[in-house]
C-alpha cells in the first residue's frame, strides 16, 4: 500500500521545473481524462469509458466515496460519453465530452454532452450532485456560430478525433468573468492550438439558452493541442500535447491575454506518464497532474497516476 501512496513532488521556477520526489497512484480507473478541485483534499476525477464521477483524497489510494454514476442523468444508456474536460467556477463544477465522432469515424450522440454538478463541501468527504439538464447541442453550436466560420469545424467533426484537422475537445477551464475557455486538443489551427470562449455556461445548463462563443483565441504551443488548462492565479497552466498517440507533453504558463504567447515550463515528466487533467489545488500552490494510463491499464491493477507540481508565484 505505501508504494501506491508515494506521491511525486516538483518545484516549477519562473519558467522551469526540476524533478524532485515520487509518485502516487489511485485506484479504481485508468484513464482519467478530467477533474477539478472539491476542498484543500479532495478533487473529482472522470474517466473517458465511463459516465461516474470519483471522489479522491490526496495521497489515499482508494475513492473516499461511492462512484457518482450519471449514466441515467445522462441519457446515454451505459454506453461512455467520452468526458474530457472539466472546471469549477463557484460551487460549480462543468464536465464536457469530447464531442468528436469514434475512432472508428462512427458518430454518436452520447459523445456530445456538457453539464454541471453542485459541489457540497459543508459534508467530508465532499459530495457532487448533478444540476440543470446536460446539453447535447455544443457542436451544432459552435459550427453555426458566426465569430468561428472561418474555423472549418464542420469539416473537422467529421474526421476521427485524432486525424489532421479532426475534432477533439479535451480541455476546459474558468475565466475570471465566469465564463469557460474551451481547449481543443485537435485540430490546430495554422499550427496554433486552439481555445474557444463559452460566455454563458450557466444559462445553457440551465437549458434558458444555446450556447454563445467569443472570438477564437490561438496559442503557440509548439504544436502541440491543448490536453488540459485551469486557472491558477491570475493566469492559466495548459497542458500541452500531441493530436494522436506519438509525440510528447509539456507544461504551459500563460496570462489569459490573447496578445501573449504561452511559455514552456519545460517540466520534466516521467516517460509513461500522459498527463490529461490538471487540478489547481485549494489552499496550495500545488497543482496535480493526472495521467491517462489506458495504454497500461490491467483488469487486476485499475490504478492511474498522479504528479503534483508545486508552482512557484
Amino acid at each position: 500500500m505505501k508504494a501506491l501512496l508515494a506521491a511525486l513532488l516538483v518545484s516549477v521556477g519562473a519558467y522551469a521545473a526540476e524533478p524532485a520526489a515520487q509518485m502516487t497512484q489511485y485506484s479504481g480507473i485508468c484513464e482519467a481524462s478530467a477533474a477539478v478541485p472539491l476542498d484543500a483534499q479532495h478533487f473529482a476525477v472522470a474517466e473517458d469509458e465511463g459516465n461516474a464521477l470519483r471522489v479522491y483524497r490526496l495521497g489515499q489510494s482508494a475513492p473516499s466515496r461511492a462512484p457518482l454514476d450519471l449514466a441515467g442523468f445522462l441519457g446515454t444508456s451505459k454506453k461512455a460519453s467520452d468526458l474530457e474536460a472539466a472546471a469549477r467556477v463557484g460551487d460549480v463544477a462543468y464536465w464536457l465530452s469530447s464531442h468528436s465522432i469514434t475512432s472508428a469515424g462512427k458518430a454518436r450522440e452520447w459523445r456530445r454532452r456538457f453539464f454541471a454538478t453542485q459541489i457540497d463541501a459543508s459534508v467530508s468527504p465532499p459530495n457532487l450532485k448533478p444540476i440543470g439538464k446536460p446539453y447535447p447541442a455544443m457542436l451544432d453550436d459552435l459550427i453555426a456560430a458566426p465569430a468561428l466560420k472561418s474555423l472549418g469545424l464542420a469539416r473537422a467533426a467529421a474526421l476521427t478525433p485524432e486525424a489532421p484537422g479532426g475534432l477533439n475537445i479535451e480541455g476546459l477551464a474558468a475565466a475570471a468573468d465566469g465564463s469557460l475557455l474551451i481547449g481543443f486538443r485537435n485540430p490546430l489551427v495554422a499550427g496554433k492550438a486552439l481555445l474557444v470562449p463559452l460566455t454563458n455556461p450557466g444559462a445553457v445548463v440551465q437549458g434558458r439558452e444555446k450556447a454563445a462563443f467569443g472570438p477564437p483565441i490561438l496559442l503557440d504551443l509548439d504544436g502541440r493541442g491543448i490536453r488540459s488548462i485551469d486557472r491558477v492565479g491570475n493566469g492559466y497552466l495548459i497542458v500541452a500535447g500531441p493530436m494522436g498517440d506519438a509525440g510528447n507533453f509539456a507544461l504551459f504558463r500563460w496570462t489569459g491575454r490573447a496578445t501573449e504567447a504561452p511559455v514552456n515550463t519545460h517540466l520534466s515528466l516521467p516517460g509513461n506518464f500522459s498527463p490529461e487533467a490538471l487540478v489547481a489545488l485549494q489552499g496550495s500552490d500545488d497543482v496535480l497532474l493526472l495521467s491517462d494510463d489506458g495504454a497500461r491499464c490491467a483488469a487486476s491493477a485499475m490504478t492511474f497516476q498522479a504528479l503534483r507540481v508545486r508552482i512557484n508565484k
